[in-house]
């Protein structure tokens, strides 16, 4: 079985200034994405707190998932990279690998689900990767990656447990501190994986900003293993926000453990009025792992930490399927 957590090139440290080389490696790859405000959404909040939302919405293939994987082909030699790319996913990672490896004309390979949403499909389809799809568990996407990997000889780019995908994940968070013009009291983002949060918290060590996860009620094995004190390896996953259903990685779990503050869960029915209250107020699309965050912040185990200061809000994807009916009107209106 494939390994995770095993990088294709020698790594960097997972530290700050690691995280700091990633962007300089990667700034002329990828979209330096708004930080959004919206008065309306912070003047909702009781400490009335003002909000900066890190768009990665707008980052190119929709999510946050391109620079973990611009920065992880970045590191690649020569020969590996004319042997090509592989990996497996859902989604957001596969559209955003392939998108970067069709940008550097170098094959990829997706092993995909034979339940990920079409629209998702369609984008890896569209940006030339050669998909093989499977079942839709962890066995046999390991096992099908490991015969596409054996039949081509292509670089497996992990999609989330991997020193140089959490290295360029971290970068987010860089651009955000640029763009903010006060200094962050605390940043959330969402946890899935965990690349975008163990990447957001390297980030930001030793800066003084208080870092916290958010994660589905329905598939919170990081806040089940941040209390018990372990990793949990496996999640029974019941969430509407498609991509944070994974486990949080190897890797990732020691990083959150040592430099989260705390992963604040929420309900599926708080990410739905979080997403439907961006779409309506900041007129921006986004999915429901990215509105996860958002939730967190409207929360009241978050509320109540009592907070000062502005708050950084990463916005990790918008990548839906419009073809559904939009998720709140499966909801009860107030």
């Amino acid at each position: 079985m494939l390994s995770e957590a095993t990088d294709p090139a020698q790594p960097l440290p997972l530290t700050r200034s690691s995280v700091l080389a990633a962007k300089k490696t990667i700034s002329h790859l990828i979209h330096c994405t708004p930080a959004l405000t919206s008065s309306s959404l912070s003047g909702s909040l009781p400490g009335k707190n003002r909000l900066f939302f890190k768009a990665e919405n707008f980052q190119k293939g929709g999510a946050f998932k391109f620079r973990g994987a611009s920065y992880s082909l970045s590191c690649l030699t020569p020969h590996e990279l004319a042997k090509g790319v592989c990996t497996h996913s859902s989604g957001n990672h596969a559209g955003a690998l392939t998108l970067a490896a069709q940008q550097r004309g170098v094959k990829c390979y997706v092993v995909m689900p034979n339940n990920s949403a079409q629209p998702k499909v369609d984008a890896v389809r569209s940006y030339g990767a050669s998909i093989t799809f499977c079942e839709p568990n962890a066995p046999a996407r390991a096992a099908t990656l490991a015969a596409v990997q054996a039949q081509t000889g292509a670089t497996f780019i992990p999609p989330y447990d991997a020193v140089n995908t959490i290295l360029g994940q971290g970068t987010a968070l860089l651009e955000l501190v640029e763009q903010v013009p006060e200094k962050l009291a605390a940043v959330v983002a969402p946890v899935g994986g965990g690349g975008l949060l163990a990447g957001t918290a390297l980030a930001a060590d030793g800066t003084g900003i208080r870092i916290f996860g958010a994660e589905p009620a329905g598939a919170d094995d990081c806040a089940r293993g941040l209390e018990e004190g372990k990793r949990r390896p496996d999640v029974d996953a019941h969430t509407i926000a498609d991509g944070l259903r994974t486990p949080v990685g190897v890797l990732n779990f020691p990083i959150i453990q040592e430099k989260v503050e705390k992963v604040i869960t929420v309900t599926d029915e708080e990410i739905v009025e979080a997403m439907r209250l961006m779409w309506e107020r900041m007129k921006i699309v986004v999915e429901p792992s990215g509105a996860t965050a958002f939730a967190a912040v409207r929360s009241k185990q978050f509320q109540e930490l009592g907070i000062q200061g502005p708050i950084g809000i990463i916005i990790s994807g918008g990548n839906i399927d419009l073809s559904k009916p939009l998720p709140w009107a499966h909801v009860p209106p107030e």
